[in-house]
């Protein structure tokens, strides 16, 4: 009877420590589950939820720059209005102070699982190529420069085609015979810009002078506005930029010499948005006309294609005046006269026919007015 009663208990606390044990490695493996069924998406498939999201890096200028960040950021939006999205849930964006937070920023919307990423402006394309390599199941966009990654699409534009014909405008505009080119960084994009403008100016004037200056950053505003107060003391009265945030300094300037003199004659020509607000002061405007470059229409057309499974990793996609990506804004009715807007049709059939090359590098720029 002993013996049996010793057989029972050792039975009994067998089967206890078996349902110990099998609790325990059930509660294991439930933890691995949860783990494993979050955010992560290294595989490259779509992010929790299953949803499609989209998040942007911007550079220096930061998502309010009146220009080049800010209409990049109006494109994610639209796109985002389209599919039921909104920022922080479906699309958003990490804005960069200093070129240090460009890794760190695309790296944190990686582990983020965004299906793709965008680096808004050439100064990524360093950062977008690395982070790109390190991560070859996320897609990315790199805006204005080439990465030749197989996750990279490459969303490039004929700024120069734009630039030439806000030249037209800018020279039929000038009463001195003197404009001015404003660029951020002097580079091989923003002289793309400057050899367009200065082909348009020659190409009505040749004697037109064009005094050309970079600031050599696209967030200094402070510099952009000293360099035009020293455009405008020289006689110059009409300024092109192309230097993102550093051009809010250029119309305070222009603004500031109108405030002091209502009859005064000086212009500036915007970029990348219509930026016919910034020149308000009062019941006039000191914006001429804006190079419209519609980074809005490439990252929404991008962000589409990709959603739809078209992602067009590898590629180089191109956008100019025939896409309607390149344009010139015509807000200011007083100050683009309607032989001035004539003009800039004109030269646009041209160049859109192939009757006309615009340069697009510094040495080109100097061979066309050697030809004119």
């Amino acid at each position: 009877m002993l013996k049996n009663r010793r057989s029972l208990l050792i039975l009994t606390l067998l089967l206890a420590i078996g349902m110990v044990l099998g609790a325990c490695g059930s509660s294991d493996g439930d933890s691995e589950d949860a783990e494993g069924s979050g955010s992560d998406n290294s595989n490259g498939e779509e992010a929790a939820g299953d949803d499609f999201s989209v998040a942007m890096v911007t550079d220096v200028g930061g998502i309010d720059d009146k220009s080049f960040n800010q209409s990049a950021w109006e494109g994610l939006t639209a796109f985002g209005e389209e599919n039921g999205m909104e920022k922080g849930q479906g699309i958003d964006y990490a804005q960069s102070t200093s070129d240090a937070d460009y890794n760190t920023n695309l790296n944190r919307l990686v582990r983020s699982d965004y299906n793709l990423i965008y680096g808004i402006g050439f100064l990524l394309a360093p950062a977008i190529e690395e982070v790109a390599d390190q991560n070859p199941d996320t897609n990315f966009g790199i805006v204005d420069s080439v990465v030749e990654k197989d996750n990279v699409a490459s969303i490039v534009f004929k700024e120069h085609q734009g630039s030439f014909l806000v030249g037209v405008a800018a020279a039929m505009k000038t009463e001195s015979d003197k404009v001015g080119f404003i660029g951020g960084v002097d580079s091989d994009l923003i002289n793309k810009f400057e050899a367009g403008f200065r082909a348009g100016v020659k190409s009505v004037n040749k004697d037109i002078e064009v005094k050309v200056q970079y600031a050599g950053a696209f967030d200094a505003p402070d510099d952009g506005k000293a360099i035009a107060s020293n455009m405008y003391s020289q006689g110059i009265d009409v300024i092109y930029h192309a230097s993102g945030g550093t051009g809010n300094g250029v119309f305070a300037q222009a603004k500031d010499l109108k405030q002091n003199d209502a009859d005064r004659n000086v212009w500036v020509i915007g970029v990348d948005r219509d930026q016919h607000e910034e020149g308000q002061i009062n019941d006039t405007n000191v914006t001429l006309t804006s190079m419209v470059k519609r980074v809005d229409v490439a990252v929404q057309d991008v962000s589409t294609n990709a959603m739809n499974g078209e992602f067009p990793g590898g590629e180089v996609v191109e956008y100019g005046l025939e896409d309607d990506a390149i344009s010139v804004a015509t807000t200011n009715e007083e100050a683009m006269t309607d032989e001035i807007k004539t003009a800039v049709e004109d030269w646009k059939e041209k160049i859109v026919n192939g009757e006309v090359e615009v340069p697009s590098t510094i040495d080109e720029v100097k061979e066309f007015e050697d030809s004119l």
